[in-house]
């Protein structure tokens, strides 16, 4: 008999919970929405009992259904003496993107609502509450810049059967002066490189465009470093994969997010896809004034 096993979908209130779940549906999971921390382990002590718990099954514990972080470790501990196997996925977003989600839709945060607290409180509390299962996720996307389709293709990579992708591959521009990304995993700094922003019709342009992305790589220093770069990652990708990372992210900056990081970002997904990746490429700061 194969052990149970069952993904967790869990993560903040309008980071995408929703468009996850339809994602997961859409590839043949069955799921089950706001699940008290409370009844999980019932729930599946229930579903094995009657054989119905499903290789492809897929439930919702966030802070509407967990009430502490306690509640949500005793309910996982619970899972483990059943002899359930499960992975995490947690879906996470900036507390300004949440923010402004939540303005948009005119809708009310679920803590708001069952304690009256003011949004920002309730994102502080949220986080408390769900901090061991994103401590322990297996899977963490952060959805701050991915559109619903983006999202979608995100969800539909990491739980798909691939070859020689097996691993969901972001690449992350990023400028130092707006932090550091908390989500990467790798970090290269390609500050050392002559800066287009001194160029006076480079300035206001990004890497995106043909000038900017052929005055970075026209010194050497910068096709030296992108060289020795690629086959780092060449190289150390497949190791990855082969120790079961499901997710990767390569996060690239400059000093201001526009012009070397996006000329290198771009530059390594290309090589990255003929090597048979399929690299998400995000510019965080690109837009940023």
């Amino acid at each position: 008999m194969e052990q149970p096993q069952v993904l967790i979908v869990t993560g903040l209130s309008g980071a995408g919970k929703s468009l996850a779940v339809n994602a997961l549906e859409d590839i043949g999971y069955f799921c089950m929405d706001n699940i008290p921390a409370a009844l999980l382990g019932k729930l599946m002590a229930l579903a094995i009992q009657g054989g119905g718990i499903r290789q492809r099954m897929a439930v919702v514990l966030d802070s509407r259904g967990g009430k502490s972080a306690r509640e949500i470790l005793d309910a996982l501990d619970e899972l483990k003496k059943m002899g359930v196997f499960y992975k995490i996925l947690f879906l996470d977003a900036a507390d300004e993107v949440l923010q402004r989600r939540y303005q948009e839709t005119r809708r009310r945060h679920p803590l708001s609502i069952a304690t009256g607290i003011p949004l920002d409180q309730a994102f502080h509390l949220e986080r408390e509450i769900l901090k061991p299962l994103y401590t322990s996720a297996n899977y963490r996307v952060d959805t701050s810049l991915l559109s619903t389709a983006q999202l979608k293709d995100r969800i539909v990579g990491l739980f798909t059967e691939r070859s020689s992708d097996a691993m969901a591959l972001t690449i992350l521009s990023f400028g130092f002066k707006y932090g550091q990304p908390q989500e990467a995993d790798i970090l290269f700094d390609v500050r050392c490189l002559p800066n287009p922003f001194y160029v006076p019709e480079l300035k206001y342009k990004t890497g995106l465009e043909r000038e900017v992305a052929d005055y970075v790589m026209r010194f050497e220093e910068s096709q030296e470093l992108f060289r020795r770069l690629r086959s780092l990652l060449v190289y150390a990708l497949p190791l990855y994969v082969r120790e079961g990372k499901s997710q990767l992210t390569i996060a690239i900056g400059c000093t201001g997010g526009k012009h070397r990081s996006i000329t290198f970002a771009e530059r390594l997904a290309a090589v990255l896809t003929k090597e048979g990746y399929r690299p998400l490429v995000e510019h965080r700061d690109v837009h940023r004034h």
